[in-house]
């Protein structure tokens, strides 16, 4: 009887055993499936947030590009038909026109060089760019040469700071010369004549930025601008991602009695 009660205990632990081997491979199994999905997910999330970073990068690059060649292009064109209209009668007023079309070339390929330099290195490896090579960032404290340059072209304006100036951060500063920038540069291209109204305001928490321009009125039935496949509204699409990464916002439509109003409130509140 004893060693039927032995036979029967030995059988139950070997049973016991069994059953607690078998669970614990199918916990070690489960274990290892979810650390393969796991896995399997992050590489997921690598590879998302690495496309999201390549677009987010990419939109920079062409924000950055529109807002180089768009104004300066521009500019050239203006100026060379302007040049083409008085060659004969007014050669002077010509080669006026003539050296401004290659002062804005060369902006333009001053500021392309800058904004390759900052993205290819250098041929020997280095990361390092000669500071002769970069044209300083563009903020308000240049606002004067680029009203001189659209003024020049033909659109006179007038500019009015109000509040009292404070240092910006580079990308707000960088950001509101742009809007200034896009705003006339469209002026300048869409625009019958007119003049153009920028405000700067420097107030408590934010920087306001607003570009009036005139033109045709649409209470008089005049026609609006052409808006072509020129990049009038990447521009400004550009503009709104620049605006909304410092939590702002930016508004830009025609007005009732003629041109557009650009309007922009840049935060300056640190997070």
């Amino acid at each position: 009887m004893r060693t039927l009660m032995l036979v029967v205990a030995l059988v139950v632990a070997c049973l016991a055993a069994a059953a607690l081997g078998f669970a614990l491979r199918r916990a070690r199994q489960r274990h290892e499936r979810a650390l393969g999905e796991r896995g399997w997910l992050l590489e997921r999330e690598r590879e998302a947030a690495a496309l999201a970073a390549v677009g987010a990068e990419r939109a920079r690059i062409a924000r950055e590009l529109h807002d180089i060649v768009s104004h300066n292009v521009s500019v050239m064109i203006v100026q060379a038909g302007a040049a083409r209209e008085v060659l004969a009668s007014m050669p002077e007023e010509a080669a006026s026109a003539l050296a401004a079309v290659e002062r804005a070339g060369r902006d333009t390929m001053t500021e392309l060089r800058h904004l390759l330099g900052l993205l290819a290195p250098a041929p020997d490896g280095s990361d390092e760019t000669e500071p002769e090579d970069l044209a300083p960032q563009p903020s308000l404290a240049r606002l004067t040469p680029l009203v001189d340059r659209i003024a020049f072209a033909g659109l006179p304006v007038d500019v009015r700071v109000s509040g009292e100036p404070c240092p910006l951060p580079t990308g707000i500063d960088v950001t509101a010369y742009r809007i200034v920038q896009e705003a006339l540069t469209n002026a300048l291209k869409h625009g019958a004549g007119g003049k153009a109204e920028v405000t700067i305001r420097y107030a408590e928490h934010a920087l306001r930025v607003e570009v009036l321009t005139t033109g045709p009125s649409v209470l008089t039935g005049g026609p609006p601008p052409v808006r072509g496949g020129d990049g009038a509204g990447r521009g400004l699409a550009g503009l709104r991602e620049r605006v909304a990464v410092y939590g702002g916002d930016l508004d830009a439509r025609r007005r009732l009695g003629g041109g557009y109003r650009v309007r922009a409130r840049l935060p300056l509140d640190v997070p």
